[in-house]
């Protein structure tokens, strides 16, 4: 297959679209950008950042409806960082002619071809770009914004599925078994040998596959913290200050992948506020996680410069899409301290769910301006707090109404309010 070399500005802006756009419609962009380079009839994202939904699809649903995390985790595996491979493997049930790529993030890209096998630089040229695109998710999902939070919230459907999965699994080892059990063709000894090594296998692959399934779903206190440890070492890498780093007991309960990455998150952002002042030599950062709820308090010894209510303010969002509390304080002459508390059960929300569902496909300026509509602002008003124009606005607006499946402004708000979304002050 021969196609002609995309011009590099318009790659770029196409790649550009893919990156800002809602993440759970990240396979679906990012389908369309590569189907002139390699067609296909189906394609998968698989990250273990993702702790919601870790796959994102497009195409063919008798395909992406029906691939596991167990046959994509199995391919991930069998793979190195930057290697492209082309032949069979394991997907939706049956062995079928795949292209896969695995990038350095472990982010895994699974093609389902269709037509022409696609030349050696047409899959180089989508490599290039999955590794934008896997980086893209991975930055989206470190930033652990209240539309990301929202979303993994949101995500029953994906772990319903799971649960799915995993049951199908053992009903056809139960019908294997059943059947071997009254074969007429082997006698006892034959049947208990082969029913026993059916079991066995069966047992080993289920073990397995929860495994996988709980690390996508849960981390360990100790882990969460000790990747924050390290994120937080990098970001004050440059200043000439002591990181004092608190860790939580050790035989504290697992983490909600969800509630790890917004207590990450709410660290990064409050170390970041607080190294920059001019006169600072310390930061304690402590987790505590006792009972049904995880303590993230972050202080520091400078001279109280920091505006406690904008930091405050800047963080919210994101403790109160997890349920959560937070409160600071910064004190002339004695520093400045963030406490939050984020819980480990997250609260069942009212609504079916839908509300989550579609708040989770909003931009973040989207997100902005929903909270204005919340507050109950008109479009001029919302311009002149964000600084826009009121077009832009009214922009904005079309498109919090189409994705929210709302006809009018106040039908919008009362989503939105139904969904946790907070009033802009």
């Amino acid at each position: 297959m021969s196609t002609a070399p995309p011009r590099p500005d318009i790659l770029i802006t196409d790649l550009r679209d893919v990156l800002v756009g809602p993440l759970t419609e990240m396979g679906q962009r990012f389908s369309v950008l590569i189907d002139a380079f390699v067609p296909h009839s189906a394609l998968v994202v698989f990250t273990r950042e993702c702790t919601g939904r870790p796959r994102k699809v497009a195409g063919d649903p008798t395909i992406v409806d029906r691939v596991t995390v167990a046959e994509l985790d199995r391919i991930r595996t069998d793979l190195t960082a930057g290697e492209i491979r082309r032949g069979p493997a394991r997907v939706a049930g049956r062995d079928r002619d795949v292209c896969v790529m695995l990038d350095r993030t472990d982010t895994l890209l699974v093609v389902v071809p269709r037509g022409a096998r696609a030349s050696a630089a047409s899959l180089e040229l989508v490599r290039s770009l999955f590794t934008v695109v896997a980086t893209g998710i991975q930055l989206q999902v470190h930033s652990a914004s209240p539309a990301y939070l929202a979303e993994s919230r949101a995500a029953s459907a994906e772990r319903a599925r799971t649960v799915a999965e995993l049951t199908e699994a053992h009903a056809v080892t139960l019908e294997t078994i059943l059947a071997t059990l009254r074969s007429k063709d082997l006698d006892d000894s034959r049947a208990r040998t082969t029913a026993r090594d059916t079991a066995t296998s069966a047992l080993i692959a289920l073990r397995s596959a929860v495994d996988a399934h709980r690390e996508l779903a849960e981390e360990a206190v100790t882990t969460a913290f000790a990747r924050m440890h390290g994120e937080l070492r990098s970001l004050v890498r440059h200043r000439d200050l002591e990181l004092e780093m608190v860790a939580p007991p050790l035989h504290g309960r697992a983490l909600p992948g969800e509630v790890a990455h917004a207590a990450r998150a709410l660290a990064r952002g409050a170390v970041l506020a607080m190294s920059a002042q001019s006169e600072i030599t310390r930061i304690r950062v402590a987790w505590t996680c006792e009972g049904a709820q995880l303590g993230v308090d972050i202080r520091d010894d400078g001279r109280g410069e920091i505006d406690a209510v904008e930091l405050e303010r800047q963080l919210r969002d994101r403790v109160e899409t997890m349920g959560g509390t937070i409160d600071s304080e910064s004190t002339t002459g004695w520093g400045c301290r963030v406490s939050a508390t984020l819980p480990l059960v997250l609260p069942i929300p009212a609504t079916d769910g839908a509300a989550f569902d579609a708040l989770a496909m909003l931009g973040a300026r989207e997100i902005e301006v929903l909270e204005h509509l919340v507050a109950g602002r008109r479009n001029r008003a919302i311009a002149e707090r964000l600084g826009v124009s009121e077009s832009t606005v009214k922009f904005h607006v079309a498109g919090v109404l189409k994705k929210l499946g709302a006809s009018t402004r106040g039908e919008a708000a009362a989503l939105g309010s139904e969904a946790g979304v907070k009033a802009a002050s």
